[in-house]
């Protein structure tokens, strides 16, 4: 995947680091590491610029991000809640619990999306919880596209300042994004956990 990334960069320049970056957004497993770091090694040997290749990415990511963002408000929670209904007893989830979740997004949810955009594979997803919750379009735009610009300015410079070895940062990302996945991976369990022995307590 990361030879036709690369060509396809070479192919169609800014509209293609636009096109790529606001796939990635929509289709997480498009990694957007290798999108940027041979963005920003482009800018030492062809006619492109940091500011433009990280105008072109941050303009694809917020777009795809927005994607997202409408499939969450086509979701609503009340398809949540039915669902919960149905299958929740598999994982002890109750509609409770999804009012409590939706509660705690319209609270932090602006803060959550900012420094989500920071984290592999979220960074994308927590687009759809920003619309089911209906945030406020106009805020998850400010701090979707500031997280993003925080992303992409950082791996583009990267990208450009070692150069040829622009792949030995797409390895380090690697690392950086399986570290996190554990975290997560272990986060997730700790609140399964959670809700089963206090649920389990009520009965």
């Amino acid at each position: 995947m990361e030879n036709w990334i690369t060509e396809f960069m070479n192919d169609f320049g800014y509209m293609g680091i636009f096109l790529l970056i606001a796939l990635e957004n929509i289709f997480p497993p498009i990694p957007s590491e290798v999108i940027l770091t041979f963005g920003g090694y482009m800018t030492t040997k062809a006619d492109m610029t940091i500011i433009g290749v990280v105008i072109a990415s941050t303009l694809g990511s917020v777009a795809g991000a927005v994607v997202l963002y409408g499939i969450g408000l086509l979701l609503d929670v009340k398809v949540i809640e039915k669902f919960v209904e149905r299958w929740g007893h598999i994982l002890r989830l109750t509609v409770s619990d999804v009012h409590k979740a939706n509660s705690w997004f319209d609270k932090y949810g602006s803060w959550t999306v900012f420094f989500c955009r920071l984290v592999p594979l979220i960074r994308s997803l927590i687009s759809i919880p920003a619309g089911m919750s209906h945030m406020s379009f106009w805020l998850f735009l400010l701090y979707t596209t500031s997280g993003t610009l925080i992303w992409n300015i950082i791996l583009v410079n990267i990208g450009a300042a070692v150069g040829s070895s622009w792949e030995d940062i797409v390895g380090y990302m690697d690392i950086y994004s399986n570290i996190v996945y554990a975290i997560l991976a272990l986060l997730l369990i700790a609140f399964v956990v959670l809700i089963f022995r206090r649920n389990k307590g009520k009965v």
